[in-house]
């Protein structure tokens, strides 16, 4: 059941790439996907599913979506060249906690820290503010908890700890 739902949410990100951004078909897509990442865990945990299978497609799901929302997003709206430096720094921690995490534990770790969800509920909500506050200052915000949250998971995977 629980996959169902991740299932769902590449489903629905792909159904986004066919949708006009800001429309209303635009928004309740992202919403339903949005709240598939939300009840993921839970469903996962209530029926006692939780599996590494299903951590990795969690983690796989929220790619898609992320990339999606890159693809549908960078077109229409005006990001700084600091921004996509910055954006490139984190997907670079998160790629080098990846690897390290695979060198020392032998297997695909991903780790859902409290930070790592403060981060994905400000990338979330980052679209429905772009209409009243500037990007260059709502990025700051999330870049600074997401820079956070991805070296604290690094720490977290050589350590062992969490």
């Amino acid at each position: 059941m629980a996959n169902a739902v991740t299932f769902s949410r590449i489903l629905l990100s792909i159904v986004l790439l066919f949708c006009q951004i800001f429309s209303p078909e635009f928004y309740v897509l992202y919403v339903a996907a949005g709240f598939t990442d939300m009840i993921y865990g839970a469903i996962a945990r209530k029926t006692h599913s939780v599996s590494e299978f299903g951590a990795v497609l969690d983690t796989v799901a929220d790619i898609v979506f992320v990339l999606v929302c890159f693809i549908k997003f960078i077109p229409v709206i005006e990001i700084p060249v600091w921004l996509y430096v910055w954006i490139a720094v984190i997907a670079l921690i998160k790629t080098v906690n990846i690897i390290s995490g695979y060198a020392v534990q032998k297997k695909f770790i991903t780790l859902h820290t409290v930070m790592n969800k403060v981060t994905g509920v400000l990338l979330f909500i980052l679209p429905f503010t772009f209409s009243f506050i500037e990007l260059k200052y709502s990025a700051v915000i999330v870049c600074i908890v997401a820079t956070f949250a991805a070296v604290q998971e690094g720490h977290f995977i050589r350590t062992g700890e969490k």
